[in-house]
């Protein structure tokens, strides 16, 4: 790495610079304008503009140059992918940085998950920020593989990679003074504290944002993201795979609050990276939507920069670091190159084979293991004296449910799935501690007409979930993820029709993205084979054990009703 004075002395025209991106058209994020010009790189970083003697220069015969972009939150392990191989996908869409809550695998190994994938991003050609998890577990109505306290977030935050607090799901705790959850706001004092706080309004969100949280990325209308961005938030505007929120924001935004919003993905599987693409594809569809498309690029790039203070990336400037794109047209959008520290990584939607080399060998490979109590197919059944269930059901296309009071079926006191009712038996099987613990209730929705599917891929805590039409299945599905050391499985008639190993945390695949989206696509048909319509029933069921979205959702300690915040029975309307 060159020193200081030898970059000052580069970017001053005294000798060679590495590279000369010749007659570009620069997007200038600071002043909006478009610029021709040549960009000047010396170890990494940009020095200058016009001509520079260079060892190496490309001409991009006028095609655009912006920053390269920012994805402002997301949970690298809901790609199912390591952080090498993320890279490897969304490099070529222009993304060059990323802002990561490692909550996932928080909730399974603790600090061991965060320092993992810290280790994980060092030496690859992309940036990895991390905001320390604030919510480890996000509740006490489950049971997760570690837990994060105040002291363990004060030590996480004093790392070198930590830039901040990660989304405070627990509104209630701040607004209520939990001292646990003030303390873990106090250990992050200086740094940016990211907020989650779904419809959130009035005294409550004022009450929220005087603990210094700054942003959110759970608005769903125009209307709520209105409220929280004229009382001082930041505004992520989400397009995941599931929860999608950009066609309801963009209007919201014009040239006078523009500079307080970017764009997250917060969850995004392979088939979304694969086929949609990643930040790139929020800027195209926010600029047919209407957006001008200068905003759009900077809220890819600046804006999520200066939100969290990182003050060498996001823009094309002298002293920021070299990481660019060019690309073809501000509607069509089609990226070309790649430029990460200078190097070109990416072209014309594919790697360059040098850029990223193949992972070093986990070290985690001590955690596969599943901590499951021996169980039966005895261990699913569910005893009752009267046949009114809470029915968890499904609403397409959200993660949010509905409480449905339903008779099921009742022989000999013991309760059933009803396939007529598309009523279904739905358990959660604890996997962390071995505690034995098994939440079991009913879901509708899923349209399964035989068989079982399973994952360990469940949020918040991932613990096992599955849902069957019958209880041999179910224990076919537990005995397969068992051994695979977590992943996910479909079952029919006591057979394994396809699975996915997942021994990384029971969460990740050591396999590229391609890889894992074709065994997700198999799994997909198997899917359908028993009976399924639903868009993505996997990612359906992951979300069916977050007790923290309405209004009813299941955990290995039982049912809960989001809305009161506790654990109900099964049966009866209390």
């Amino acid at each position: 790495m060159a020193s200081l004075k030898d970059r000052i002395k580069a970017a001053s025209g005294e000798g060679e610079v590495d590279l000369l991106i010749k007659n570009g058209r620069m997007v200038n994020v600071f002043s909006g304008e478009i610029e021709k010009k040549d960009v000047a790189i010396f170890d990494g970083t940009i020095v200058g503009f016009e001509d520079y003697p260079a060892k190496r220069v490309i001409d991009v015969k006028g095609d655009f140059l912006c920053p390269g972009f920012i994805d402002g939150h997301v949970h690298i392990e809901s790609s199912m992918v390591t952080i090498q191989e993320f890279a490897r996908a969304v490099l070529p869409h222009g993304t060059t940085s990323a802002v990561i809550d490692p909550h996932e695998i928080a909730n399974v190994l603790g600090q061991d998950g965060v320092h993992f994938l810290a280790e994980s991003a060092k030496g690859i050609p992309f940036n990895v920020f991390i905001m320390i998890p604030s919510c480890v577990p996000a509740t006490d109505m489950e049971t997760s593989g570690a837990i994060l306290n105040a002291n363990d977030i004060d030590f996480l935050l004093k790392k070198p990679w930590a830039i901040g607090l990660a989304e405070m799901m627990n509104f209630p705790g701040v607004i209520y003074r939990n001292l646990e959850v003030l303390k873990k706001i106090e250990m992050a004092k200086g740094k940016r504290i990211d907020g989650h706080a779904p419809a959130l309004s009035g005294k409550g969100l004022y009450a929220y944002l005087t603990a210094g949280i700054r942003s959110d990325h759970e608005c769903t209308t125009a209307k709520e993201a209105k409220e929280k961005l004229k009382n001082g938030m930041w505004i992520m505007v989400r397009e995941g795979s599931t929860a999608r929120n950009l066609k309801d924001l963009i209007p919201l935004i014009n040239s006078k609050n523009s500079r307080r919003f970017f764009f997250v993905t917060d969850d995004r599987h392979p088939k979304e990276l694969l086929e949609e693409g990643h930040i790139n594809s929020m800027v195209k569809q926010a600029i047919r939507i209407g957006l001008d498309p200068i905003l759009a690029i900077q809220m890819a790039t600046l804006n999520a920069a200066e939100y969290f203070r990182l003050d060498d990336i996001g823009a094309i400037a002298p002293g920021f670091k070299a990481d660019l794109i060019s690309f073809d047209h501000l509607g069509r959008f089609q990226i070309k190159k790649v430029f990460k520290d200078g190097i070109l990584v990416a072209e014309n939607g594919k790697m360059l084979t040098h850029s990223i080399k193949p992972p070093q060998s986990l070290k985690l490979k001590e955690k596969r293991e599943l901590q499951i109590n021996q169980i039966t197919e005895h261990s699913f059944v569910l005893r009752s004296d009267q046949p009114l269930a809470k029915v968890i059901q499904l609403i397409p296309d959200q993660i949010i449910t509905k409480k449905a009071l339903k008779n099921v079926i009742l022989k000999d006191g013991v309760a059933g799935p009803d396939l007529r009712q598309d009523i279904l038996k739905i358990a959660v099987v604890e996997r962390h501690q071995a505690t034995g613990n098994i939440g079991i209730g009913f879901v509708q929705g899923f349209g399964l007409k035989k068989g079982a599917i399973g994952s360990t891929v469940a949020h918040d805590s991932h613990n096992l979930v599955i849902v069957g039409t019958n209880d041999q299945d179910m224990l076919k599905i537990v005995e397969t993820i068992k051994k695979m050391g977590g992943g996910l499985a479909v079952v029919s008639e006591g057979k394994v029709m396809v699975d996915l190993p997942l021994p990384i945390a029971g969460l990740m695949s050591e396999e590229s993205v391609s890889q894992v989206h074709r065994k997700l696509e198999g799994l997909q048909r198997a899917i359908r084979k028993i009976g399924s319509k639903l868009p993505d029933p996997l990612m359906t069921l992951s979300f069916l054990s977050l007790p923290v979205i309405p209004e009813l959702k299941i955990t290995d300690k039982g049912l809960v009703d989001v809305n009161q915040f506790k654990i109900v029975p099964v049966f009866g309307e209390e």
